[in-house]
């Protein structure tokens, strides 16, 4: 693994707030707080409604830009801007296997049919470092 994306993983391996923004049907941004999981292979995952707007605007214009890292603005630390292609997803075993307790006040469990799962393959990952003007770069 390279030493970037070991970086990039040092912070997507945990849980994340993260901002996403997609595009509206008029083509204009809409940015919203989510919690992003990464798996090893830099796959994000992100649950959500199925009915809310997020799911439409993917439906019809997949590109995202998710910024994460910054949990205390107190305490500025090097942070991620990520370009990707969005997919939703209610497949059984998707919504299974992201499972996990810090869902249950928001759904009755993995089979709950308001349920589904946000699936974001970055093609582009900024490491950005508070103090330094050029980000480092991943690409896909």
């Amino acid at each position: 693994m390279s030493d970037i994306r070991e970086r990039i993983m040092g912070i997507l391996g945990r849980p994340q707030l993260s901002a996403l923004a997609t595009v509206t049907a008029e083509g204009k941004p809409w940015v919203r707080y989510v919690i992003a999981v990464s798996d090893d292979d830099m796959t994000i995952r992100i649950a959500t409604f199925v009915g809310s707007r997020k799911v439409e605007q993917i439906s019809k214009n997949p590109e995202i830009h998710l910024t994460c890292g910054v949990m205390n603005p107190a305490e500025m630390k090097p942070y991620l801007q990520i370009q990707g292609r969005a997919r939703f997803t209610i497949d059984k075993q998707e919504r299974h296997e992201f499972w996990n307790d810090m869902l249950k006040p928001f759904f009755d469990g993995p089979d709950d049919p308001k349920y589904g799962v946000v699936i974001i393959e970055p093609y582009r990952v900024e490491y950005c470092t508070p103090g330094i003007f050029e980000p480092e770069v991943w690409s896909a």
